[in-house]
């Protein structure tokens, strides 16, 4: 197996809506377990995720958990992920997706440096950055 970086968001009881969200908007294979299925079968949290991770035709991998009880829960402060590259279409696509429901900080839109860029938090909670690189 290759080395991989992605991001691993965390989430306080909406992971599975989150992610199953982040597959309608990058398309993939998503894989989820919850708490249940490891040991926590009659528990409170049973029915969260205890790791989910998306796989996306364009390389992209999201992870994801809601956090457990007892840890800490901040959402969007440590963590943006960002979205790049030169195709117009399918980043503003995105783009149009994240920002539905979401919080638009930067509106997507030509920048002086030449790209097109835009920062969005979306209904969940997760900070995103696209870049459209410039012609």
């Amino acid at each position: 197996m290759t080395s991989r970086l992605n991001p691993y968001i965390s989430f306080k009881d909406t992971a599975r809506q989150a992610l199953e969200f982040y597959q309608q908007v990058f398309g993939g294979e998503l894989s989820i377990n919850t708490f249940g299925e490891y040991g926590q079968a009659d528990t409170p949290i049973a029915d969260l995720v205890m790791h989910g991770m998306l796989e996306t035709p364009n390389g992209f991998t999201l992870m994801g958990a809601d956090t457990p009880p007892g840890m800490d829960y901040t959402p969007g402060t440590t963590m943006t992920v960002s979205l790049s590259g030169d195709d117009a279409d399918l980043l503003q696509g995105y783009w149009d997706q994240l920002s539905e429901g979401g919080n638009v900080g930067v509106p997507l839109e030509r920048q002086m440096w030449g790209d097109t860029f835009g920062m969005v938090v979306d209904r969940f909670g997760t900070p995103w950055m696209v870049n459209i690189a410039g012609s």
